[in-house]
């Protein structure tokens, strides 16, 4: 996670197998750690340091071109977490961040369930409070768009939410529409003059 100074939200980084983290450090001074990285379930890292980083880079093409490869989509992401940020409610920030933790679920598995994690972490990830995730958590479960029971399971109709922007109950509250060929006659459209209030034309002579 890279944290903002002026602002109380993280930039979130979910990481899965053969991704990196910390490699600002090769940009940065040496010995200065711009992000911090925790673990949400049992894991393995390899570590390795910034020299020798440098130059493997340099004389293992396939590892660099991995490397690049791998930048690339983080920056990409980050844009995408950028906006997010700013443009989304937190609701919506939540169902995206369930949404993409739910692509580490392990392969094979006929419902997709994210890694275990608290509410408190979602909420530092969003950048809101504990008691709001409580209550979005639980209006998603209502709606049937996750359950969760030791282990959150995301359903797809939570993309709705994300794509759409919209949730199965807003349909229903949502008036009809109606059409300018559907208005009666003796119903004038609204910023329509009544006809008693309409002007006499007035006869040139």
């Amino acid at each position: 996670m890279t944290p903002c100074p002026h602002r109380k939200f993280v930039s979130p980084t979910l990481l899965s197998a053969g991704d990196f983290v910390g490699e600002e450090s090769l940009a940065a001074l040496p010995g200065l750690r711009l992000a911090t990285a925790t673990a949400i379930n049992p894991c393995m890292a390899l570590r390795i340091g910034r020299d020798e980083m440098i130059r493997v880079m340099h004389q293992e093409h396939t590892f660099s071109d991995r490397f690049l490869k791998f930048l690339l989509a983080r920056s990409m992401r980050t844009q995408a977490d950028l906006v997010d940020q700013l443009f989304n409610s937190s609701e919506k920030r939540l169902a995206r961040i369930l949404l993409l933790m739910a692509e580490f679920g392990k392969p094979g598995e006929r419902e997709t369930f994210i890694p275990p994690i608290t509410q408190e972490t979602l909420a530092e990830m969003i950048g809101t409070t504990r008691s709001r995730v409580s209550f979005f958590m639980n209006r998603f479960r209502k709606l049937g768009l996750i359950d969760y029971n030791g282990r959150i399971q995301v359903h797809k109709s939570l993309l709705n939410v994300v794509l759409l922007d919209q949730l199965p109950e807003h349909n229903s509250e949502k008036p009809p529409i109606v059409s300018s060929a559907e208005v009666p006659p003796d119903r004038p459209m609204r910023g329509s003059p009544r006809p008693a209030e309409r002007a006499n034309p007035i006869s040139a002579r």
